[in-house]
C-alpha cells in the first residue's frame, strides 16, 4: 500500500467537511444576501441552513439557467436526477454529488423528510412546465418553492433541542410564520424579478397579471399580500432560537426594505429593470438584528 493513501483521520469526515465547504461556496457565489444574514446564525445552525440553501440554489439553476441550447428534456432528466441523488442520500447517508451529501446529512440530523423535499422538487418541475398560474397553481408553486424552505430551516433552527413532544409542538407552533417568510421571499422576488422572468424565462408567477401591461395597482394589490405575509411571520420571529433569531430577523428586515423600495418605484421601472437592496443598506440592517436582537 502507498504511503500516499495512508490516512490520520476517517475518509468520511473529511468528505463531509469538503461537502459542507462546497455547500458554503455555492451560497457565497450565488447570494449575497444570504450570506451576510447567515453570518448571524450560531455555528451549527449555519451549516445546515447553508446545507439546505445549497441544494436549493442547484436545482434553481437548473431550471433557471438561460442557456436555450439545454432543452427542457435536458433540465428534467437533470432535476429528475437530483432528485433521486437525494432520495438515495437519505436513505444512506452518502452522495457523490457534495451538495447533496452536505444537505442529506443535515436533512438526517434534524427530521427533514419527503413531506417536504418532494413538494420542492415538484415546484421545480412546473417550472419547466408551466409558464402562467392559476391561483391554485400558484399556491401550490409558492408553498413547494419556498414554504417548505422555510419549514426545512425551520427544522435546522430547533434540532440542537431534545428530540420529543416539546420539540415538536414547537415546530408546529412556529411552523405557520416560518411558511409566510418563505412566501413573502418568493413573492418579492416574483415581483423585482418580473422583467427577467417574463422577458427571459418566459414565465409569469401572478395569476391574471398581464405582464406587458402592469400597473401601480398591480403593484400595490401583490405587495398588499406580501405586507400579510410579514407580518404574520414577524409574530414568530421573537420565539426562534436564540442560535437563529437574529438571522431571521435581519432577513424579515431586509424583505420589508425591499418591499418598502418596490412600492416607491412605478411600476414601468420594476417592468424594465430589477429593483434591489443596496449592500450598505443590507450591511445596516444586519448591524441592526445582531445588535438589538442580543440575548
Amino acid at each position: 500500500m502507498s504511503l500516499f493513501l495512508v490516512k490520520t483521520r476517517p475518509v468520511q469526515r473529511l468528505y463531509d467537511r469538503v461537502s459542507e465547504a462546497s455547500a458554503a461556496l455555492v451560497i457565497s457565489s450565488y447570494s449575497s444576501s444570504f450570506g451576510l444574514a447567515s453570518r448571524l446564525l450560531a455555528g451549527p445552525v449555519r451549516g445546515r441552513v447553508r446545507n439546505i440553501y445549497a441544494l436549493v440554489r442547484i436545482a434553481d439553476e437548473i431550471v433557471d439557467n438561460p442557456d436555450l441550447s439545454l432543452g427542457v428534456e435536458s433540465r428534467a432528466r437533470m432535476l429528475g436526477w437530483l432528485h433521486e441523488d437525494v432520495r438515495h442520500a437519505l436513505r444512506t447517508g452518502y452522495s457523490a454529488n457534495l451538495v447533496v451529501h452536505a444537505f442529506a446529512r443535515t436533512a438526517i440530523a434534524c427530521g427533514i423528510t419527503d413531506d417536504v423535499i418532494d413538494p420542492f422538487f415538484a415546484s421545480m418541475q412546473m417550472d419547466l412546465e408551466t409558464s402562467t398560474h392559476t391561483p391554485e397553481t400558484f399556491d401550490r408553486y409558492v408553498y413547494g418553492s419556498a414554504e417548505v424552505v422555510g419549514l426545512m430551516c425551520l427544522r435546522a433552527f430547533l434540532a440542537d433541542r431534545p428530540a420529543g413532544p416539546e420539540r415538536d409542538a414547537e415546530h408546529d407552533r412556529l411552523a405557520p410564520g416560518a411558511r409566510r417568510l418563505g412566501a413573502a421571499f418568493q413573492k418579492l422576488n416574483f415581483l423585482r424579478d418580473l422583467a427577467e422572468d417574463y422577458d427571459l424565462l418566459g414565465r409569469a408567477y401572478f395569476p391574471g397579471l398581464v405582464v406587458d401591461r402592469f400597473c401601480d395597482a398591480d403593484r400595490d394589490r401583490i405587495l398588499i399580500d406580501i405586507d400579510a405575509d410579514l407580518a404574520a411571520a414577524a409574530l414568530v420571529v421573537p420565539d426562534l432560537p436564540p442560535s437563529s433569531r437574529r438571522a431571521a430577523a435581519a432577513a424579515h428586515a431586509t424583505f420589508a426594505e425591499l418591499a418598502a423600495r418596490l412600492r416607491a418605484t412605478p411600476a414601468a421601472e420594476i417592468r424594465r429593470q430589477r429593483v434591489r437592496v443596496p449592500d450598505a443598506v443590507k450591511v445596516r440592517i444586519a448591524a441592526g438584528a445582531l445588535y438589538g436582537g442580543r440575548s
